[in-house]
């Protein structure tokens, strides 16, 4: 099948374009003060080796609006500042230098308030994100809808473009939307109406999806369909858990519906009977390394020597345990037969090799 983009309007997040033409986003938020800069400056670099695209920073005080400053010289992807309820907040991030902020613009405190976070807004040419979550929606929608479900979505999407029209009254169309429940099919059901109704790009996601299994589960369904669907053009996949697993999460969801790839896919074998090599920890430490390159390789860690090379025989590189020995395979073809307690070092040894290689090629190539 193959996947047709909705069409949207673009716009940028500092250096990132957004919508229209522009490959989907792959966004996280920090767990740290954001006040401790140094802490947060460290986070994000580790997101950025991950692969994290945009990122976003809580700023519920002016200390925090403040240390935007910093973070932002301290990093290279661009930074969105999550603002509630206080418009000056989102005044001070904008003018420390946050390349986008995310608002609800309904519970700012008036029309008032809303005009001037958007006169900074365009005076530094910031784009402003509508975030709705289905527990910040407004209560007289509330009271004439009911609480957003699979089947009635209608008090999220009303909320969404309510705050967007009030955007759009003082003049600004910069615009980014997220309707977030923690439904999957809530989430699901909604932004499949409200990508008919507007075509300002959409930031996907599950709120307070739960940790790591649960979290990834909840998010592969409802964001899988979307994107399947050609709807989104930004995303988050929210876990109880270090941020960068988030971002691991996003692109591996992207390279299954081969939308986009980064670096290597690693496939491993659930394990037999057959086996007789500590596979887990074996495929642990593959995949630590392989979340730090970027070569599009295919790189396999398989239980046993029967059956691991011809069931992984497409990998461009892969390893198969043995009783005390094992082999590093190519494209089906033994390579090379290893001792046990030397196979990890051989095999990363050699993976390194064709990440430099492909490196090479790479450059040589512009």
């Amino acid at each position: 099948m193959m996947i047709v983009r909705r069409q949207t309007k673009k716009i940028r997040v500092g250096n990132v374009a957004i919508g229209g033409d522009s490959p989907i986003s792959v966004q996280s938020m920090t767990n740290t003060n954001t006040a401790d800069i140094e802490a947060t400056v460290a986070q994000i670099r580790k997101l950025e080796d991950a692969g994290c695209e945009i990122v976003r920073v809580a700023v519920p005080d002016q200390e925090a609006a403040v240390a935007v400053r910093a973070i932002r010289d301290g990093i290279t992807i661009p930074l969105i500042a999550d603002i509630h309820f206080d418009a000056r907040l989102a005044v001070m991030a904008m003018e420390s230098g946050a390349d986008g902020i995310r608002i609800n613009p309904g519970n700012l405190g008036g029309e008032e308030k809303v005009a001037k976070v958007v006169d900074a807004a365009l005076c530094h040419r910031v784009p402003i994100r509508v975030g709705v979550n289905s527990g910040s929606i407004e209560k007289d929608l509330l009271k004439k809808y009911g609480f957003p479900t699979a089947h009635n979505t209608d008090s999220l999407i009303e909320s969404a473009m309510r705050n967007v029209r009030l955007l759009e009254k003082s003049g600004f169309r910069d615009i980014k939307i997220s309707i977030k429940s923690t439904d999957v099919l809530t989430t699901v059901n909604g932004y499949t109406q409200l990508s008919k109704l507007t075509d300002y790009p959409l930031h996907l996601g599950v709120t307070e999806a739960g940790g790591l299994i649960a979290g990834t589960v909840k998010s592969s369904v409802a964001l899988g369909l979307l994107l399947s669907r050609g709807i989104g053009d930004t995303f988050r996949v929210s876990l109880t858990r270090d941020p960068v697993e988030e971002v691991r999460v996003g692109f591996e969801l992207l390279r299954s519906l081969k939308i986009r790839q980064r670096g290597p896919e690693l496939i491993s074998c659930p394990t037999c009977g057959r086996t007789r090599i500590d596979l887990f920890s074996l495929a642990e430490k593959v995949e630590a390394l392989v979340q730090t390159m970027e070569a599009p390789l295919k790189v396999a860690v398989m239980g046993c020597v029967v059956n691991g090379p011809g069931e992984a025989r497409e990998a461009d590189i892969g390893v198969a345990g043995g009783n005390g020995v094992g082999i590093i395979f190519k494209k089906g073809e033994i390579w090379k037969k290893v001792a046990e307690k030397e196979l990890i070092d051989v095999f990363m040894s050699e993976l390194k090799k064709m990440e430099h290689e492909w490196y090479k090629s790479s450059v040589s190539a512009e």
